[in-house]
């Protein structure tokens, strides 16, 4: 059977799609909301959280990469209708990965200190982030099974089952934070920035309780480790091994990016900490298309309709520049509400509003980036994606901002660093992919 690509098709794929996309940033932004609003020692606070979430969204980015490797097995398989040769593959592949974090914890654990140190965290911010850390990197499994589960669904053409359970994680996520963070009288005490830990493992073990549940009841694929190997394991790995290189790449980006921002001082890296995570949002808004592009394209070069591959291609440009324009646009009207949202010190709100306006004009360019990094995903191009990664990194990101940071642009060269670091990697995908697709559509 064709693949359906109309608008209402792809909005039913992206909408729900970019609904579930946004809980992981809704997790960190509710803590830095919330902690950024407390009585006593705020900015060091929010600091710490920024600090945490920015390391622990490098663990997760890198190793959450089964989603994409098994969304594009999965996809493509059920677009050449030989989907039961592939059923025992996310099995093996979520244990694979819910034992690597296993490790990860085991080492990361001890270290954290030294790990923080190391993104210029001092004093009450570093022993803030330590408090934090070693709460929320048990989260961390859960977290990964999770999104081992979602890329199951998005390889299936559903994005409902994960929209669900994103909505209820970040609503319990949301609710257990005020109430361990500010407490209840007499029956739980005020924790802190150690409440707002609790709150997203909390929220993170739900959620992975409710995966499990929706694909043994929604699905026949079994959760139950079997041997032997699945014959695509091979491509599983070789694909992991790529996105993880790819992976790491983009978070040494997000880590001189912090690192540069903690040295700066306390109301830097409080702004930086803000800008960054609402960029996190808008990513993961347009990221609902470039899902709709990865779970799609998947199937269609599953299926060899190449033809329709160029189509679903010219539509997601149109519709992710459309959603980054109105990110841009909202984010201008509410331009000053925005900050005070997260914090009330004027110190703080003087450099994120200095640099909102740089995050607010990438979005357009996000998308592109977005959009055509989803796609290759889900042809199974991620050597392509490394590739361009360890360019747009650390031939472009990192030189700029050397130079910036030389010229004491701060803040503002950090984001305009950033913004030449999306450009490098949107604009080759588009050439490529046109390359290589437009004539194989043509004999099509």
């Amino acid at each position: 059977m064709s693949t359906n690509i109309s608008l209402k098709h792809i909005n039913k794929l992206a909408i729900p799609a970019l609904i579930a996309g946004v809980s992981e940033p809704i997790l960190s932004l509710t803590d830095a909301a919330i902690i950024g609003n407390v009585d006593f020692n705020a900015a060091e606070s929010l600091a710490a959280v920024g600090i945490v979430s920015t390391f622990l969204s490098m663990l997760i980015w890198v190793f959450g990469q089964t989603r994409s490797a098994i969304s594009s097995i999965i996809s493509q398989y059920l677009g050449a209708k030989k989907l039961d040769e592939v059923k025992n593959l996310p099995a093996q592949a979520i244990f694979i990965i819910t034992s690597l974090s296993i490790l990860i914890i085991l080492a990361t654990y001890p270290f954290a200190e030294a790990i923080f140190r190391l993104y210029n965290a001092q004093n009450l911010i570093l022993e803030y982030s330590v408090d934090y850390y070693s709460i929320r990197v048990f989260g961390f499994p859960f977290t990964l099974f999770t999104i081992a589960v979602f890329g199951v669904f998005r390889g299936l053409q559903n994005t409902y089952f994960p929209m669900i359970i994103a909505i209820i994680g970040a609503i319990a996520n949301i609710i257990l934070d005020y109430v361990f963070v500010y407490g209840i009288t007499d029956i739980i005490p005020a924790m802190h920035i150690q409440g707002a830990a609790y709150a997203s493992v909390i929220a993170q073990f739900l959620m992975a309780l409710l995966s499990g549940y929706y694909l043994l009841k929604k699905t026949d694929i079994p959760l139950a480790f079997s041997l032997p190997l699945n014959k695509e394991i091979n491509r599983f790995l070789l694909m992991i091994g790529n996105l993880i290189i790819r992976t790491i790449a983009l978070n040494v980006t997000l880590y001189f990016a912090t690192r540069f921002a903690t040295g700066y001082g306390k109301e830097y890296i409080a702004a930086y900490t803000i800008a960054i995570n609402l960029w996190f949002l808008g990513a993961f808004l347009i990221d609902g298309y470039a899902s709709a592009g990865n779970i799609l394209s998947g199937k269609l070069v599953g299926g060899k309709e190449y033809s329709k591959l160029i189509t679903l291609s010219n539509r997601l440009i149109k519709y992710g520049i459309a959603i980054g324009l109105i990110i841009a646009i909202l984010g201008s009207i509410f331009y000053y509400p925005i900050g005070r949202v997260f914090i009330k010190e004027p110190e703080v709100l003087e450099q994120f509003y200095s640099i909102f306006w740089i995050v607010l004009a990438m979005q357009p360019l996000c998308a592109l980036a977005f959009i055509f990094d989803g796609m290759f995903k889900g042809l199974g191009k991620m050597a392509d994606l490394r590739n361009l990664l360890l360019i747009s990194t650390f031939i472009i990101f990192l030189p700029t901002l050397y130079v910036l940071d030389h010229y004491n642009l701060k803040l503002t060269g950090i984001f305009f660093a950033l913004t030449l670091w999306i450009v490098v990697r949107g604009l080759p995908l588009i050439i490529k992919f046109r390359k290589e697709f437009l004539p194989l559509s043509q004999k099509n």
